[in-house]
């Protein structure tokens, strides 16, 4: 009778260490499955009394010094003129989402940001997002209360980009370090080293002008087409807060 009793009770311990092991795989694949999005909203909640965190403020000094710098040398009248006669939208402070960093990726496969606004803030996807530097990447999805970014350096995430002393347009293409490859357009680059990368003056798709880096090294004889490697001036591995441009709206 009594061996039993320990029969049942070690059967019915079984089923219920079966279902606990079955309800924690679960909860794992949907983590796994909605890429943490309901993890991403309540992480953003609990975080939000302490935020901002403390950043590497040097880097960031030097990315708005090094963008300061750029600005300069662009041609603003021309660029003012040149989105007028295209009929290209303007921004405003207005047209800026402050959001912070709670979470950051960009050393893994997957280089992303996560951001404590969403959905419901107004962030929407296909956004630009810039930070201290210039620009950073992309909202690639969002929550109600959180989206996610797209970094420039996730591998071959491309974007339209311009040097504004050759006239030449290029794509830059992520490498997964925060060195991108920028591939020109035309045969021949006349790119040197130190020129300012920004987007097009004549883009659509990205507010025109933001800066995004400074070439580094240049292969002319690469086939099909010559490439730079860029040196991002925003780096995302040292940005707490960023903003969301609604450009695309």
């Amino acid at each position: 009778m009594i061996k039993a009793r320990r029969r049942i009770g070690f059967h019915l311990l079984l089923k219920s260490n079966f279902w606990v092991i079955f309800l924690f795989i679960a909860f794992l694949f949907g983590i796994r499955w909605t890429k943490g999005a309901g993890y991403l909203d309540l992480y953003s909640i609990l975080l939000k009394p302490i935020l901002p965190g403390t950043a590497q403020r040097e880097w960031i000094k030097e990315g708005e010094n090094i963008e300061r710098n750029i600005r300069l040398k662009l041609l603003e009248e021309d660029n003012t003129r040149l989105r007028r006669a295209l009929g290209l939208q303007e921004f405003n402070s207005d047209q800026r989402i402050s959001a912070a960093v709670i979470s950051r990726s960009s050393r893994n496969w997957w280089q992303q940001l996560e951001l404590n606004k969403g959905a419901r803030d107004g962030v929407l996807k296909g956004q630009t997002v810039i930070g201290p530097g210039g620009l950073i990447g992309l909202v690639d999805s969002t929550t109600f209360l959180t989206s996610r970014v797209r970094l420039l350096t996730d591998p071959g995430h491309q974007v339209g980009a311009w040097i504004d002393r050759t006239k030449r347009h290029g794509i830059l293409t992520g490498m997964g370090t925060n060195r991108p490859k920028l591939i020109f357009l035309n045969k021949n680059s006349l790119a040197k080293i130190g020129d300012a990368v920004t987007t097009s003056p004549a883009s659509t798709l990205l507010p025109p002008n933001l800066t995004i880096g400074i070439v580094q090294f240049i292969n002319e004889n690469a086939l099909p087409s010559p490439y730079a490697i860029v040196q991002l001036t925003a780096s995302p591995e040292a940005i707490d807060w960023v903003q969301v441009l609604k450009y695309n709206e």
